[in-house]
């Protein structure tokens, strides 16, 4: 799914909108780069998932710049890194977290942006 250029959900993670971790993975520098710019994301900044039934807007709250890609805390249900546990969470919510590779062009880490959900409409 993303050497074709999508997202991809990871399994056995929230959908969106629900209590959880609605966790996606995605390319920055090839296969169409859907997280391109991910790095640019900070504090505040809003995400938008559009389903065909509903919208959700996800603000995000955290950034982790490098973790090892064999950190599965981050897309627990309640996400808190095992490698940096000073980042992530303490209690269930309805969470989005995006992964990628960094730095750019190589796979030696993954950055992580957490954002929590704010709104659904439709």
């Amino acid at each position: 799914m993303l050497d074709k250029g999508y997202v991809g959900h990871y399994p056995g993670t929230a959908g969106p909108g629900r209590v959880g971790n609605f966790a996606v993975a995605g390319h920055r520098n090839t296969h169409g780069e859907p997280f391109r710019y991910v790095n640019r994301l900070g504090r505040g900044d809003e995400i938008v998932v559009r389903t065909r039934a509903r919208t959700y807007v996800y603000r995000v709250d955290l950034v982790l710049g490098s973790t090892s890609p064999r950190d599965v805390g981050v897309i627990r249900a309640v996400p808190r890194s095992l490698v940096k546990p000073s980042y992530g969470y303490d209690a269930p919510g309805a969470y989005l977290t995006l992964t990628t590779c960094t730095p750019e062009f190589t796979s030696t880490y993954r950055l992580v942006v957490w954002a929590k959900l704010v709104s659904a409409e439709g």
